[in-house]
Formats: C-alpha cells, structure tokens, sequence
C-alpha cells in the first residue's frame, strides 16, 4: 500500500497530483477485483456444499414419493384382484402404463423432430457467406458452408488443427510462467480487500478536492494574500530603513557648511528611491 494518502493535510494546491492519483486508482482497481472475485469463489464453494446437503435430502424426499406411487399402485392392482386374478389385474395395470408411456414418446419425438435444429441455420449460413464474401471477395468459395463438402471438412481439420497447435502453446506457456503460490486463506482476502477498500475511499476522496473548482480557488486566494502581506511588510521595514538612511544624511549633510545647497536635492533622492522600491516590492507581491 502507498502511503501518499495516508494523513496527509496540505495548505497548498493539490491538482498537480491528479494523475498520480489516476494512476494508483488504475492500480488498485484490478487487484481489488481479483480479491472479490477470489472472494466470490471461496464463497460459492460454501453455497456449494449447502447446495449438496440440500439436494440430499430432496433425493431422499422423491426416494419415498416413488415409494408412495409403488404403494398407490399396488393398491390399484389389489383392488382389480377382487374383480379378477390378481395376475391378470397386475398386467392391466402394466398395459396402461405402457401404453400411456408409448403415447408420450411418440408425441414427444414428433415435437422435437420439427423444432430441431434450434438455431436458425438459414440466418447463419447466409452471414458466413457474406463474412466469406468480406474476407475473400471473389475468391471465397461457398461449398465451404455445406458440412458434407470436402472443402468444408478440410476447412474444419485445419481449423481444429490450428486451435490445438495455438492450445498446446499456450499450454507450454501457461506451465513455463506458472509458480506455485499459495492460495490466500478467506481471512487473508477479507483483511486485504477492507484494507484496499479504505485506501480507495480515501484517494476518491482527495480526487473530489482536487477537482473542486472554489476549494482550489479559496486556497489559490489565500496563498495570494498571504504573499501580499509578506511583500507589504518587508516593503514596510525597508522603507522605514531607507527613511532612517536619508534622515542621517540630510543630517549630516545640514552640519556641513554646502547642506544648505544639497539638502533639498538629497530630500527629492531619497523620496524617488523609496517610491520606486515600494513599487518594485508591490508589484513583486
């Protein structure tokens, strides 16, 4: 797991990490899916076993209902045997049930001679003639779509050849590439997955601040401001500086016999020299 987003708290702008933040999101993704997936699996096998137990006792259950019919036709049989010789009602019974059971055959077999093929063979010999056509153009040959031509048999051996040539190599590949890990335990899969799934909470988290607009303006203003005040303080300290600075010197130059000259030229000197350096530091800011 990456720490990146683990307790992270930034005053500054974040939209410079959106494509990391894609990034890991597209890293995490898959393998959170083949936890559940692996997950879904453990869990399946569980049902599976439920499902067994089940179906037990459901084959236990139709064991006895068959018992049931036996009895109900014994019952009719014994009750025939008062009429006539227990034998003779024993095959009656028998001739019906077969002939009832002949019936149904018969008119089951008719029914499911005219629905065969299921599949509508008209639609999908006409489409692998036209995929023929877009493939080969002039060249295609339509006696490949008759199951009984040589071409078509041909065609099959080839096609099954191909798949068991493409099966065996990726067969070779898959056994060269395999390593023996082994499985992870269910509690294994539920930790890892809770953990991934509170990483992912955070990181769509973060990604929705990232891309809100008045948050990344809020703090693009307030950095702003901040700068500002900086810049106008340090203004504010220089500026006392430089005032002190041309205060000593008219000072000094007042002392001196040519001050009287030079002090209004020193005064309008220093006054340029602080404007231009307050300026400089406001436009900087």
């Amino acid at each position: 797991m990456s720490g990146r987003h683990s307790g992270r708290t930034t005053s500054g702008l974040s939209i410079g990490a959106l494509p990391k933040t894609l990034r890991l999101v597209a890293k995490l993704a898959p393998r959170q899916l083949n936890d559940e997936i692996a997950l879904a699996k453990i869990e399946v096998k569980r049902k599976g076993i439920q499902v067994g137990v089940a179906a037990a006792f459901l084959a236990v259950a139709l064991v006895f209902v068959a018992f049931l019919i036996t009895g109900l036709i014994v019952a009719a049989i014994m009750g025939l045997a008062t009429i006539m010789p227990a034998w003779l009602a024993a095959l009656l019974v028998c001739a019906v049930f077969l002939v009832i059971a002949l019936i149904g055959a018969l008119i089951g077999m008719r029914k499911f001679k005219k629905a065969m093929p299921l599949v509508p063979e008209d639609t999908i010999r006409g489409l692998k003639h036209d995929l023929g056509i877009m493939k080969e153009g002039s060249e295609f040959n339509p006696a490949v779509l008759d199951p009984t031509s040589e071409e078509a048999k041909a065609a099959k051996a080839a096609k099954e050849a191909a798949k068991a040539k493409e099966k065996a190599e990726k067969e070779a590949k898959a056994a060269a590439e395999k390593v023996d890990v082994p499985a992870p335990t269910e509690a294994e899969l539920r930790s890892r997955l809770d953990k991934r799934r509170r990483h992912l909470t955070g990181v769509r988290d973060e990604l929705d601040e990232e891309l809100d607009v008045k948050t990344q303006a809020q703090l693009l203003l307030a950095a702003t401001e901040a700068r500002l005040k900086s810049g106008k303080a340090r203004a504010g300290h220089q500026v006392e500086s430089l005032s002190h600075s041309a205060s000593s010197f008219l000072n000094r130059a007042g002392e001196s016999q040519a001050g009287a000259r030079w002090k209004p030229l020193a005064a309008l000197v220093a006054s340029a020299a602080v404007l231009v350096v307050l300026l400089r530091k406001l436009l900087k800011g």
